[in-house]
């Protein structure tokens, strides 16, 4: 995902300096990046630092670091934020904060495994999540270390596909999601299995008619997270985009205020993380 944000600029133009601007405006004193409530939060972060270098912009490290070292070794998070502690320390690129940082990381991702073998949110839970899922594979890779035991995972995949074709957070649901359905296509392409027929076409089938893609089925507007990350998982399953793309493009520049982007069209805030997601939609447009 970052190496496609990278392309984003070659679309902003001029604006990529009001962009620059906006994402080093979210840092709060203490090197957190701001929530929509202003204050530090290790989501926010990863976000800001993942976006910094899509921008190839300096990065605020000496004040990131120390924001980070007040988590220690991740042991008080949840699976979320256990996720972006590794991610931030990693966007770095300046090594692990202590001796025992990678090993409780890793001991504290696979905590998470589900009965159903994949990952969950909540610890012993029976049936994992593909957000959950998504989040520990990002944080191996992140360690540098491959995920244990991946058959149980990709059973518990394939458990989640909807009637509707494409993917949800529940076995036997009738409507997938876009951003679930599109973390399913990423999961299964990286653990080397193959995406079951369909699931292009149901992310296609997503494009609103003014542009960008819908959460799912019926959803009354579309909303950048899905228009990221659809656009990035039909690249991924090598299905074209091309129709939709002047009017997605449309819709990106709808959200655009001139500092930073909205999450849709009746969001009036932005943050850091959908800046990120814009410039990853940007970045597959581009190319």
């Amino acid at each position: 995902m970052l190496q496609v944000a990278r392309l984003a600029p070659s679309l902003l133009h001029e604006a990529a300096t009001n962009v620059v601007a906006f994402l080093h405006d979210q840092l709060n004193e203490d090197g957190g990046a701001k929530d929509r409530a202003g204050k530090s939060d290790l989501y926010y972060t990863a976000f800001l630092l993942d976006a910094l270098i899509a921008m190839r912009a300096e990065l605020p490290s000496e004040r990131v670091q120390t924001y980070l070292r007040g988590f220690g070794d991740g042991d008080d998070l949840d699976l979320v934020h256990r996720a972006c502690l590794v991610r931030c320390w990693t966007a770095l690129g300046q090594g692990w904060p202590s001796e025992t940082f990678l090993a409780r990381a890793l001991e504290n991702v696979e905590a998470h495994r589900s009965v159903d073998g994949g990952y969950a949110s909540e610890i012993g839970a029976q049936n994992g999540t593909l957000y959950s899922a998504f989040l520990a594979l990002g944080a191996y890779q992140d360690l540098g270390r491959t995920l244990p035991d991946p058959e149980p995972l990709v059973r518990c995949v394939e458990a989640l596909r909807s009637k509707d074709g494409g993917y949800a957070d529940i076995p036997g649901l009738t409507l997938g999601t876009t951003p679930t359905t599109a973390a399913a296509a990423a999961l299964l392409t990286q653990l080397g299995q193959r995406v079951p027929d369909g699931v292009g076409e149901f992310l296609l089938a997503q494009a609103h008619p003014k542009g960008g893609f819908l959460a799912l089925p019926g959803a009354p507007i579309p909303d950048l997270l899905s228009t990221a990350t659809a656009l990035h998982a039909l690249a991924t399953l090598e299905v074209s985009f091309e129709p939709v793309r002047e009017r997605t493009l449309d819709f990106i520049d709808t959200l655009w205020t001139g500092r930073g982007f909205c999450g849709h069209w009746d969001d009036d805030e932005v943050d850091c993380e959908y800046a990120f997601y814009a410039l990853l939609a940007l970045g597959q447009l581009s190319l």
